[in-house]
């Protein structure tokens, strides 16, 4: 911020007070929404196309996902689709999974993800199963192929 911008902030009288009105960031906001025809596909289209801030409304109606691109909050746009369209909505929860380090896990596997997707999980159990304990390496190396020291029984 210059100089001047910033004097020019201190002495402006047109808005009646002194603070800054913070701007909304340009966001992509993935909601999933049951579409099942192209009605619905336009219904979806236009509950969004009238908001302010929105810059682009794409719908893919084989994934059933509405991406909105603008200014614009993502929980209203969320909000603002299920009321107009009276349908349920959420925001998008997948991820591709190449992204999830065990994509056919019991909390990130989903039947019902588009394909080369899985649901997105924080779980702390989900992330247990990267790492094996000391116990676990010691056994699987006991009886493998590739160890020379291994038991030679089978």
């Amino acid at each position: 911020m210059g100089a001047l911008d910033h004097l020019s902030n201190i002495f402006d009288c047109s808005s009646g007070h002194s603070k800054l009105k913070k701007r909304k960031q340009l966001q992509t906001v993935e909601i999933k929404v049951k579409i099942d025809c192209e009605g619905c596909e336009r219904k979806v289209r236009r509950s969004v196309e009238g908001m302010k801030g929105v810059t682009s409304v794409q719908v893919e109606p084989k994934q059933s996902k509405l991406t909105v691109i603008g200014y614009v909050d993502p929980q209203k746009v969320v909000a603002r689709v299920a009321h107009r369209t009276g349908k349920k909505v959420e925001l998008w929860p997948y991820v591709p999974y190449d992204v999830v380090a065990h994509p056919y896990a019991p909390g990130v596997y989903d039947k019902k993800a588009p394909a080369g997707y899985v649901r997105n999980s924080d779980d702390p159990q989900v992330s247990q199963l990267a790492r094996a304990s000391s116990t676990e390496v010691r056994y699987t190396t006991a009886f493998s192929d590739e160890n020379p020291t291994a038991c030679v029984v089978m």
